[in-house]
């Protein structure tokens, strides 16, 4: 596994005891919400959206950085619809996820070839390669 050759940023959280019902901060504060135990009546969010909000937003940008290298331009409303499941794998639980790529008016095989690329320059989406059953497709 390749190690960091320099840290460009480090996000700082702390979670409260009740975990997955419990609450979360970041260490400047622009972050501070409740989270809630999937399916259940809590208020909060939970872990799997968190990890889908920021896998998308990450693939965004992972994608902008594809286009720029390929000379394709994306649309202003190109959108990153993610999902992730929380699954049991025997005794165990696991992750399984989907990113939907929305690229209104730029050609199907231009939108695959920059969400292809993305694939492979996006930091999560190499945190996940090979750890959990991921599908990326264009709509």
């Amino acid at each position: 596994m390749p190690s960091l050759d320099k840290v460009i940023y480090t996000g700082r959280t702390r979670t409260s005891a009740g975990g997955r019902n419990g609450t979360a901060r970041s260490d400047d504060g622009r972050l501070d919400i409740a989270l809630s135990t999937p399916g259940t009546p809590g208020g909060g969010t939970n872990p799997e959206q968190l990890f889908a909000a920021g896998w998308s937003a990450c693939f965004i940008g992972a994608m902008q950085k594809a286009a720029r290298s390929l000379n394709v331009t994306l649309p202003a409303d190109l959108a990153v619809d993610a999902e992730v499941d929380l699954g049991l794998t025997g005794e165990a639980y696991g992750l399984a996820a989907r990113l939907t790529i929305s690229a209104p008016g730029l050609e199907r095989a231009a939108a695959q070839a920059v969400a292809d690329a993305a694939h492979r320059l996006c930091p999560y989406s190499l945190a996940t390669r090979g750890n959990i059953e991921v599908a990326i497709a264009v709509a």
